[in-house]
C-alpha cells in the first residue's frame, strides 16, 4: 500500500474498490469518536494521510462511555455525527450496531481477523487487548505478585496491613471498559463473590480511567491494581521502572476495540477506506509495534499481538466475542442488580 494515489487498490481488493476510493476523495473527510488515546493512534492516523492525503481526519479522543453518550445524543437529536465508533466498550459498541446504527459493510479484510471478531459484518474488532494486574515494583516484592485471580484475593486479604486502602480497579459505574471486565469475570469466575469480598476488605479505591489508576500505583499512593487495560499498563511500564505488569495464569480476559461505520455517515466511503486500513495487515503492524494496542491478526508479529499473548497465556486467553452475548448486563433491570450487589459486596470507596 505504500505510495497509493487515489487511482491504485490495495491488492487483493476487487477491481471496484476504486469506486470507494474515488467517493472518498470527493468526500474529503472522516469524523471519528474513539477512545483510543489520541497519542497511540498518532502513526495510524499519520500514516492514513500518507496513503489517503485528500481525505482529512477529524479525530475526537473521549471516554467509553463519552462516546457512546455524544453519538445516541447527536443522532437523537437529528444532528451531525460520527462517521466512524471507535471504542473499547464492547457491549456498548455492539449494542449500537444491534439497535440499527451501524452500516452493513463487509470489509475486503474479513479474513484476515478471527472470525469471533465480526458480527453482522458491522461490527469489526480490531485490538486483542489482555485485563492484567498492574503493581509497584518498588514496593511490592516479586513473591508477592499473584498469578492468578485467587492469588489476588488472597493476597489483599491476608495482608490487609499493607494492601487496606491500596488496591485499586475501575469505577464501574463511570468506565464502561470497567463495566464489561468485571461482568465478563462473573462469567468466567466460579469464585467472583470471593474476590469482591476481598475488595470489600480490602477497601478498593476505583478510578475512571487507566491513566490515574497507573500514576497512583506508580506514585505508590496505591499498589496494587486490578483488570488495568494490559497495552497502556505495558506501555507505561516500558518507560516507569515503578510499574510492573502480570497477566493472569488461570485466565487473561481480552478486549477488542470494535469499530463501525455509522449507517448515518456523512463520509461512508471515506470511513470504509479507515475501517480496512486499520484492520489491513500494514495498519496491524502499526498497532502492535508503534501503538502497542496488540494486533488482532494472526499474521502480525511482535511482542504486542494476539499470537505472542497465545503463546504466553494458552488456553486461558479468553477473548470476548464481538457479539450480542456482550448485552446481558446492558439491560437496565441486571445492570442495576449487578451494581447493587456489587456495593454491597466490594464497597465502594
Amino acid at each position: 500500500m505504500a505510495g497509493l494515489s487515489f487511482a491504485q487498490i490495495p491488492a487483493g481488493y476487487p477491481a471496484d474498490y476504486s469506486k470507494i476510493i474515488d467517493a472518498a476523495k470527493k468526500e474529503g473527510k472522516i469524523v471519528i469518536y474513539s477512545a483510543t488515546d489520541t497519542k497511540a493512534v498518532e502513526p495510524l492516523l499519520k500514516d492514513f494521510k500518507s496513503i489517503y492525503p485528500e481525505v482529512q481526519v477529524e479525530y475526537n479522543d473521549m471516554n467509553s462511555t463519552e462516546v457512546y453518550n455524544r453519538f445516541i445524543s447527536e443522532i437523537a437529536a437529528g444532528g451531525n455525527s460520527a462517521d466512524v465508533m471507535w471504542s473499547s466498550a464492547m457491549d456498548l459498541q455492539t449494542k449500537l450496531v444491534s439497535d440499527g446504527y451501524g452500516l452493513t459493510y463487509k470489509s475486503p479484510e474479513i479474513n484476515g481477523i478471527p472470525a469471533w471478531a465480526v458480527w453482522n459484518d458491522a461490527a469489526y474488532g480490531t485490538t486483542f487487548e489482555p485485563a492484567v494486574f498492574v503493581y509497584n515494583k518498588r514496593l511490592v516484592s516479586a513473591d508477592e505478585v499473584p498469578k492468578t485471580h485467587a492469588e489476588f484475593a488472597k493476597l489483599i486479604t491476608s495482608k490487609l496491613d499493607k494492601f487496606k486502602n491500596k488496591v485499586t480497579t475501575y469505577d464501574i459505574e463511570k468506565s464502561g471498559v470497567g463495566f464489561m471486565f468485571i461482568t465478563q469475570d462473573s462469567r468466567e469466575n466460579k469464585d467472583f463473590w470471593e474476590l469482591a469480598k476481598a475488595f470489600g476488605s480490602a477497601s478498593v479505591r476505583v478510578q475512571s480511567s487507566t491513566g490515574t489508576m497507573l500514576e497512583r500505583i506508580s506514585s505508590g499512593e496505591n499498589l496494587i491494581g486490578y483488570n488495568v487495560l494490559g497495552s497502556y499498563a505495558l506501555v507505561r511500564a516500558a518507560k516507569d521502572p515503578s510499574i510492573g505488569v502480570q497477566l493472569p495464569k488461570d485466565y487473561t480476559l481480552v478486549l477488542s476495540r470494535v469499530m463501525f461505520i455509522s449507517k448515518t455517515s456523512r463520509h461512508a466511503n471515506a470511513a470504509k477506506l479507515w475501517l480496512d486500513y486499520v484492520l489491513s495487515k500494514r495498519g496491524q503492524t502499526l498497532i502492535a509495534n508503534e501503538s502497542k494496542l496488540y494486533a488482532i491478526r494472526a499474521d502480525v508479529k511482535g511482542e504486542t499481538t494476539s499470537s505472542d499473548l497465545a503463546k504466553q497465556i494458552g488456553v486461558g486467553l479468553k477473548p470476548l466475542p464481538v457479539n450480542p452475548m456482550l448485552l446481558q448486563y446492558l439491560d437496565q433491570a441486571k445492570r442495576l442488580a449487578f451494581l447493587k450487589q456489587w456495593k454491597e459486596t466490594a464497597g465502594k470507596k
